[in-house]
């Protein structure tokens, strides 16, 4: 199993393809994304290489492959208004495995782990993320990567006919 990582700086439009697909994906939307009921959890969004190329402009975005074959992303941004704790040189992390067979095999870990490299490479040292309170598998993740909750939002997304919690999470990076 070879897992690799690339800063994506120059998009195309496979990426727009694949982006699209995976954020549009009926079982990846409600881990991906807050809705606040059926219709916005059933809404398609079309991303388009110009608003990709924008994105850039204050996302990092990184692709991850297994054995060549681009199976998902992981991306962060610096001081976003949404932040929990609003603590200057935070980056906010996210992360998407898209396909199915680069799931459960840790691979999420170690994207983890290569993004907070990069992370501490801009000079950053907290980083905060938001998961929903019924995704169990990246909680568990991201405790094991040393991630302490730091607060909860009530009533965050719908999704089984619920509307459910996000739980924020911190993560001081220190040099070992």
């Amino acid at each position: 199993m070879n897992v690799s990582f690339e800063k994506l700086t120059n998009p195309e439009l496979t990426h727009v393809d694949v982006f699209n697909r995976w954020e549009n994906n009926p079982e990846l939307i409600p881990l991906t994304r807050p809705n606040q009921n059926q219709f916005e959890l059933e809404r398609q969004e079309i991303l388009t290489l110009d608003k990709l190329t924008q994105r850039l402009k204050y996302t990092q975005i990184y692709l991850i492959y297994l054995d060549g074959q681009l199976i998902g992303e992981m991306n962060y941004m610096v001081d976003p208004s949404h932040l929990y704790k609003k603590e200057s040189g935070t980056a906010w992390i996210g992360i998407t495995i898209g396909e199915p067979q680069g799931r459960g095999k840790g691979i999420g870990y170690k994207a983890i782990q290569y993004l907070e490299e990069e992370i501490k490479k801009q000079g950053l040292y907290r980083v905060e993320l938001g998961v929903f309170e019924f995704n169990i598998q990246a909680q568990n993740l991201y405790r094991k990567l040393g991630y302490e909750e730091i607060g909860r939002i009530e009533k965050f997304t719908f999704w089984q006919d619920k509307m459910w919690k996000d739980i924020r999470m911190e993560k001081y990076l220190i040099d070992s």
